[in-house]
């Protein structure tokens, strides 16, 4: 169904209302407020002012771990080894199978407190006027129609249309992700669209008031406000099957089919042959089913992938489920939150323009040093003595003396206080005086959008006093100009063009000095006498980090796309900063409204920075992402950002600075906000990805070998070579031993110079198909020769015989895993770097050499003690020829991807 636009129906257009129309529209005062009844009735009516996050039955959750594929396979194996009364292996199977579901169970619990995590963002008091009353009322019990006062330091409990507002700003940031806090007015706004960052005239529920004050008729409650949009939208997304969960489960429904249907089909063949008993027949087909079933592939999978789990917590991510790892191995997008992710989030002077010269100010961000901030002043990218330019030291002077922003060292980081606009301009103080202004301050004036300046006055220990002014470069420059009309403005907007081409944000600065008895600000005097001292490009740096982070993602494949609240031309200039692609176009919002699902699923591909976004917009984009089969990332750490996480096939929030909701709805937290950790778990993910591929193409011929032992058997109509009990023993053994090599097997050379891998797919293709069926054929084939060898010559009994077979496709694992661990030859330098599969090898003959020799142990698995050369040798030798075998095909595979110019990798 297509998306409808967000050109509002004029009845919810509240920003273009007048106050007059507001109070009739919700029948309320806007002097007086509600009377007390009136707020009762309404709260009976619509319900508190609070959200509420739907439960889940525990135990659905619990049940619901049960339902997979391979965990069917596992009830599968346990229900049979308990029909053959092989009670212990019945059991270990089962405990296998509630093992894993509790960890299932509990991951989830943690991962699924999103809901519960945004009811905390309601505030618990708000002032509201009642029956013409100022009184103090729990945010819960407000209701529509409420008015409700605003200030400095408040929370905003609900939706509210704003009727007066002095000198206010909001930080909106969780909402609408732009780092600034917003200018507030009452004025109506006349167009019909208007972005949610753009609703100058609104106040939003969990948004902050950082300055001013102002008055506002609640106009939504609870579910109805923005957040609650949110908090619906988090409910309404389902969570993702990740791409290797989907591959497993086909894999594992396709296995059940294949074994079931052959059991089936030689059960009825042995019936018509009568080629054993019934009792002798039933058994036979028990022990090719069992031999054949991989029950070690759930338990390896998951060790892999925990594997993976571990080295992402080392490298500062958590990774909450197992899955989450390995998708994002297979991600072909990762969108990206600008501010705080991509940038630092500390916004930063970086370009001086003086009457004389243009500096650029080194030093990004709040530099760690023993004396706070620091950075030099580059002339032509010479360093420079910038004291010597009498304008620059006015403009430093003023930068620091007209902000109430605030650097504060806390266990030696150090962080702002105050608007980010100001704590640039202190920084840029703190970088060249280093130290924090002194002030003696007379008078202020603060900033106000009706002037779009601030100003300040100083006692400046002179003959005279000295005011400052910066704000807006026009409204500086129209003051300069009215008092020096030789004063050439084409030139400075010129500069300030460039400036603000280039992503930065432009503020100007002047001074004037005024008689020292002069001690208050008249705004009808300011601009008289104003000298311009010159003009600050300010931006948010990217981090250092981040552009190499980008390159290696491009290199392996993997499209960054960059989604922000930001002015497209802010974040398009950088986009280029960060060398995001080869070429950046952007899309807004608006844009995105005005297009179907249909049309933003077409069009999606063709852009990489998406602007002036809504927490709708984000969760768009993903769907449409994900609509053209992609597999997709998205970063975030804002509330706004919670329904995309979700909707993302991995969400990854942000540790420090992502807020509890973004990090609850994710599938990983960065510990730092390093956006390089993303590199690392791709290339991790990649990395898992290989080892289960691996583990599967390890598993599964050397499983099916075991039952076709079986199975050729019983079409020769000969003794069986194994008996039910060594079938368990090899896939028990295996599965507690060998199958584990592969969790220590190092990431290949090509992991991150390869695409991302098709999930389109599955786990594997045609040639791994045609592998895993020679290689089965092969080492069963070996099995039944030497039995029927030895055995039919009289060299060895049966018992003897089978003890030697049981040997055979243990050794021929072992040696087919030296074959399949890389892609590399086997004498290569690559040999030895896995020394913990030497380990686990010596740990399986040990088993073996006790599953042989122990007495106990050969009454319950039919074992005898074997000499040196048919126990032990004769085994190595048809091991070695399973190595020789696969090696020379891996040879061939080597070859040929070379001649085609394919890039070295598993498969």
């Amino acid at each position: 169904m297509d998306k409808e636009t967000t050109e509002a129906p004029p009845e919810q257009r509240l920003w273009q209302r007048s106050t007059a129309e507001l109070v009739k529209q919700y029948q309320t005062d806007s002097e007086n407020g509600l009377d007390e009844q009136e707020a009762k009735r309404r709260l009976t009516r619509d319900g508190y002012n609070e959200l509420t996050a739907k439960k889940r039955s525990k135990l659905l959750r619990f049940i619901a771990q049960f339902n997979n594929s391979i965990i069917y396979i596992l009830i599968a194996a346990a229900v049979i080894t308990l029909l053959l009364h092989h009670y212990s292996d019945s059991a270990v199977i089962g405990i296998v199978i509630i093992a894993n579901a509790f960890i299932g169970f509990f991951q989830e619990i943690q991962a699924d407190n999103a809901l519960t995590k945004i009811k905390e963002l309601l505030v618990s008091q708000n002032y509201v006027i009642r029956n013409g009353q100022k009184i103090e009322v729990p945010a819960r019990e407000l209701v529509v129609g409420d008015l409700v006062n605003l200030e400095a330091g408040d929370a905003v409990p609900a939706d509210m249309r704003l009727i007066s507002a002095d000198n206010l700003r909001i930080q909106e940031s969780t909402l609408t992700g732009e780092s600034n806090s917003v200018e507030k007015t009452e004025e109506p706004l006349h167009r019909d669209n208007v972005p949610l960052a753009e609703r100058s005239n609104m106040a939003f529920a969990s948004t902050a008031v950082t300055q001013g004050s102002g008055m506002g008729i609640v106009v939504g409650t609870g579910s109805q406000t923005e957040i609650g949009n949110i908090q619906q939208s988090v409910a309404e997304v389902k969570t993702q099957v990740t791409p290797l969960m989907k591959n497993l489960n086909k894999l594992g429904l396709n296995l059940s089919i294949f074994i079931v249907v052959v059991a089936v089909l030689l059960f009825l063949l042995g019936l018509y042959t009568q080629i054993y008993s019934l009792p002798t027949l039933t058994i036979a087909v028990i022990t090719m089913v069992v031999g054949s079933m991989p029950e070690g592939l759930p338990a390896s999978t998951s060790v892999v992938l925990a594997g993976g789990v571990q080295v992402m917590t080392k490298r500062g991510a958590i990774v909450k489920t197992l899955p989450a790892v390995e998708t994002l191995g297979a991600v072909d997008i990762v969108d990206t939150d600008k501010t705080g992710t991509l940038t630092k989030n500390e916004m930063t002077v970086t370009d001086v323009i003086t009457h004389d010269h243009h500096y650029q100010v080194t030093g990004t961000g709040f530099v760690d040093s023993d004396k706070g901030v620091s950075g030099d002043v580059l002339l032509d990218g010479q360093q420079v003595a910038w004291r010597d330019d009498q304008n620059f030291v006015e403009l430093v002077k003023i930068a620091g003396t007209t902000t109430d922003a605030e650097l504060v060292q806390t266990d030696g980081e150090w962080s702002l206080t105050g608007e980010p606009t100001d704590g640039a301009l202190t920084t840029l103080f703190h970088k060249l005086m280093g130290r924090a202004p002194e002030v003696d301050e007379l008078d202020t004036l603060p900033f106000d959008s009706a002037y779009r300046y601030s100003a300040r006055l100083i006692n400046d220990d002179r003959q005279h006093n000295e005011l400052m002014v910066k704000g807006a470069p026009g409204t500086i420059f129209d003051m300069v100009k009215a008092s020096h009309p030789d004063f050439k403005a084409d030139h400075w907007y010129e500069q300030v063009n460039r400036l603000t081409n280039q992503g930065l944000r432009v503020v100007a600065l002047g001074w004037k000095d005024v008689a020292n008895d002069e001690t208050e600000i008249d705004m009808d005097r300011v601009a008289d006498g104003i000298q311009l001292s010159g003009i600050v490009g300010i931006m948010d740096p990217p981090r250092e980090e981040v552009i190499p982070a980008i390159q290696h993602l491009r290199q392996a494949g993997v499209k960054v796309n960059m989604i922000t609240g930001d002015h497209p031309d802010t974040a398009t200039a950088i986009a280029k900063k960060l060398d995001l692609d080869e070429s950046v176009h952007a899309i807004t919002g608006p844009e995105i409204d005005q297009m179907s699902d249909e049309e933003l699923s077409r069009q999606i591909g063709h852009y990489n920075v998406f602007a002036r976004t809504t927490p709708a917009d984000k969760l768009r984009i993903v769907r449409a992402q994900q609509a053209n089969a992609k597999i997709v990332a998205m970063t975030g750490d804002g509330v706004n950002d919670a329904p995309a996480l979700k909707q993302a096939n991995i969400g990854i929030a942000m540790g420090i600075k992502g807020t509890d909701v973004a990090k609850e709805s994710a599938d990983m937290v960065l510990v730092n906000d390093s956006f390089t950790t993303i590199v690392d778990a791709v290339a991790e993910g990649r990395h898992v990805f290989d080892n289960i591929q691996k583990t599967i193409r390890f598993l599964l011929p050397t499983s099916f070998a075991e039952g076709l032992v079986v199975l050729i058997s019983m079409i020769m109509g000969q003794e069986l070579p194994l008996f039910p009990t060594q079938l368990l023993w090899i896939n028990t053994v295996s599965a507690l031993t060998i199958q584990f090599a592969f969790i220590f097997e190092p990431a290949e050379e090509s992991i991150m110079v390869r695409g991302p891998r098709d999930v389109t797919r599955g786990i594997l293709n045609k040639v791994d198909v045609f592998e895993i069926v020679y290689v089965s054929i092969l080492i069963s084939s070996l099995g039944i020769f030497t039995f029927d060898k030895f055995v039919d010559a009289n060299i060895l009994n049966p018992v003897l015989g089978s003890t030697m077979a049981v040997n055979i496709i243990i050794f021929g694992k072992i040696f087919y895993l030296f074959n399949i661990r890389n892609s590399y030859p086997i004498i290569s330098r690559h040999f030895f770097e896995n020394k913990m599969a030497f380990a686990i090898i010596a740990i399986l003959l040990a088993l073996q050499a006790i599953l042989i020799y122990v007495p106990f142990m050969q009454e319950i698995f039919h074992t005898a003690s074997i000499d040196l050369y048919y126990g032990w040798l004769v085994p190595a030798i048809c091991g070695f020829v399973v190595l020789v075998v696969t090696e020379i095909i891996k040879l061939l595979r080597i070859q040929y991807r070379k001649r085609t110019g394919q890039v070295t990798k598993i498969r």
